[in-house]
């Protein structure tokens, strides 16, 4: 048995007090049919199972997945976005140096691939879409680098009209740590800026962005110095605080910042670990998620398999732990909410399983719901309510 463990059988415990009933007794979803598309590694130097997108329809009342469609013949969709009017999904792909759109068919939610363009970097890792639905912005982990696509009126892409390195020292972990490695690109709710964590440089960068040209500037200060060593992956925003999460995977740690809005400057006010006090294995993390109203925050260890959970201080955005939660399966790669945020998800990549959970809006626990997916080495998830 993990040390850690006993910690989340009683946890595991304690959600089951809270009740599976209160599936019923949660409202409707507003109308529509919502559909969750898992994106999989393929390849063999990922030591991968999968064979593209999936694409599910999702009961509203209950949660239930039944798979409906499946995209083959890609490599690696290991990051999948929607654009904001729904009618188009990218994806980024690991190993490789290109994003790729399709069209969502609305009446069935299948996918039918538009065109695939160069991102202009290696091992595209992650994507956002500005608010205006014009750029999307792409992480490139293997060569250091964001850039930025056009998107056009009919849901296309566009060649790049911008690439950005990142310059700095690598972090002192000469495997995870060798140069540049920005793992992700987030809008702070304004879309005034843009946050690109590098796991490489133990920094997140900060850029200003122009929603007329898609242009990244890098703001006065430029980049927030996280810990030696720790590895900065992914962030979340606090909806309504200016306040960001970032997730250290190197170092199993969260730091709260605190975003300057006038001038995109990010001050660090405290950090937390990921990880019980008694669990003294190897682990990483992974993904970061925050609820529908800011008043909890979760994250993916990777080793440990959990789910950390935390309570943010409605005033200062500042957390407290408030427990750990098995993943229900191995390398939780993903977590992430639905539309409605009553159900959060986790992809566990080596388990080859999506599996979901209540979240308690009032408590933060999470009760599993005990439907699981099978799905081949799942490493993203996006929803669509068509």
């Amino acid at each position: 048995m993990k040390t850690g463990e006993p910690t989340r059988r009683a946890l595991l415990r304690g959600g089951a007090a809270l009740g599976i009933a209160r599936l019923a007794a949660q409202p409707s979803r507003a109308a529509g049919v919502l559909y969750a598309y898992v994106g999989c590694y393929t390849t063999a130097r990922r030591y991968a199972r999968g064979d593209g997108i999936h694409v599910y329809r999702v009961a509203p009342e209950t949660g239930v997945w039944t798979h409906v469609h499946q995209v083959g013949g890609l490599v690696n969709p290991s990051f999948l976005v929607l654009s904001k009017d729904q009618r188009c999904l990218y994806a980024v792909h690991g190993d490789e140096s290109y994003a790729t759109s399709f069209s969502v068919d609305r009446n069935t939610g299948f996918l039918t691939l538009l065109n695939r363009v160069e991102t202009g970097g290696g091992n595209g890792v992650h994507q956002a879409i500005d608010s205006s639905g014009k750029f999307m912005v792409v992480a490139n982990y293997g060569t250091g680098s964001v850039s930025v696509l056009p998107v056009r009126p009919d849901g296309t892409l566009g060649e790049q009209v911008q690439l950005v390195p990142l310059p700095g020292l690598p972090g002192p972990n000469r495997i995870e740590q060798a140069s540049s490695h920005p793992h992700q690109v987030g809008f702070d709710p304004s879309g005034k800026y843009v946050v690109v964590p590098d796991k490489g440089l133990d920094r997140i960068f900060i850029f200003s962005f122009d929603p007329a040209t898609g242009r990244l500037t890098p703001t006065e200060q430029g980049s927030a110095v996280a810990r030696s060593g720790s590895g900065p992956r992914h962030a979340a925003f606090h909806p309504t605080l200016p306040v960001l999460f970032v997730l250290n995977e190197i170092g199993s740690s969260i730091v709260t910042y605190y975003l300057e809005a006038e001038h995109g400057s990010l001050r660090p006010v405290q950090i937390l670990p990921t990880l019980p006090s008694d669990y003294t294995g190897e682990n990483t993390a992974a993904e970061i998620a925050v609820s529908a109203g800011g008043r909890f925050v979760y994250c993916s260890n990777r080793s440990h398999d959990s789910i950390g959970m935390f309570a943010a201080d409605p005033g200062t955005g500042l957390l407290t732990s408030i427990g750990w939660i098995s993943s229900r399966g191995r390398v939780p790669r993903f977590i992430g909410f639905d539309p409605s945020h009553r159900f959060l998800y986790a992809a566990n990549e080596q388990a080859d399983t999506v599996v979901s959970w209540l979240a308690d809006p009032s408590t933060g626990r999470l009760t599993p719901t005990e439907q699981v997916v099978r799905n081949a080495s799942p490493c993203t998830i996006a929803f669509a309510t068509l």
